[in-house]
């Protein structure tokens, strides 16, 4: 019987699997055996098999979180960022439809509450993921709009799209601008269609903790309270 005093979970990351490409240009992931369940019975008795995967990848894959050495040398790494800043943030849904607009800007932000909470930015640009529509065209947040968001203190700021800059530019205002004042942001963001768009829910996405690392993929959800 379902409990509806506990929270419904959301995941809003895509799944990873063997060759996805997620940001063009950068290779695609490598997921296989390490160790295969047939070889390993060499080393464990009968009915005792074990699987140990490898994985080669660049951190840009999947849905991932980018931290301030992402952009900085001297920013934060993924190791040095909080625990408090990956959990369980209050969240606001702001739905800026791609067919509607491509250029987010300061004006489409306005009238929300966003100050100290996380920021996602719904465009529905998820429904390209995996093709090569994916890469081009997509949505992003002009510089602006990243100042508005910098100035109104938010903690971290998703989006649903390929990249929260435009890449058809080799500038990357949105990236300098938001992690420069230690505002999280997370990309390839999915599933936000199911989310309410009142402000009853949290949004969580944690990485492992690496050094030197500034940029990894996140299991990223939110948790819906219960009513």
């Amino acid at each position: 019987m379902e409990n509806k005093n506990l929270p419904l979970l959301i995941d809003l990351s895509h799944t990873i699997e063997h060759g996805l490409v997620t940001y063009k240009g950068l290779p695609a992931p490598i997921i296989c055996d390490y160790l295969s369940r047939e070889d390993s019975k060499q080393f464990y008795e009968e009915g005792t098999e074990f699987q140990i995967g490898k994985i080669e990848m660049v951190a840009n894959t999947g849905t991932y979180i980018d931290c301030p050495f992402h952009r900085f040398e001297h920013g934060k790494d993924l190791s040095e960022v909080e625990l408090e800043r990956f959990v369980d943030l209050e969240a606001t849904l702001i739905k800026i439809p791609f067919t509607t607009t491509l250029e987010i800007t300061e004006r489409h932000l306005q009238g929300y509450q966003i100050s100290n909470r996380a920021v996602l930015i719904h465009t529905g640009w998820d429904i390209h993921w995996n093709t090569e529509k994916y890469y081009e065209n997509h949505p992003y947040l002009t510089e602006k709009a990243a100042e508005y968001l910098k100035n109104n203190k938010v903690s971290l700021v998703g989006i649903d799209s390929h990249n929260i800059d435009n890449t058809a530019k080799k500038t990357r205002p949105a990236h300098t601008t938001l992690l420069g004042a230690e505002i999280l942001i997370v990309e390839h963001l999915c599933n936000l269609h199911l989310l309410p768009s009142e402000e009853d829910f949290t949004f969580s996405a944690i990485p492992p903790k690496f050094k030197g690392v500034g940029t990894f993929p996140v299991r990223a959800m939110a948790k819906i309270k219960p009513l």
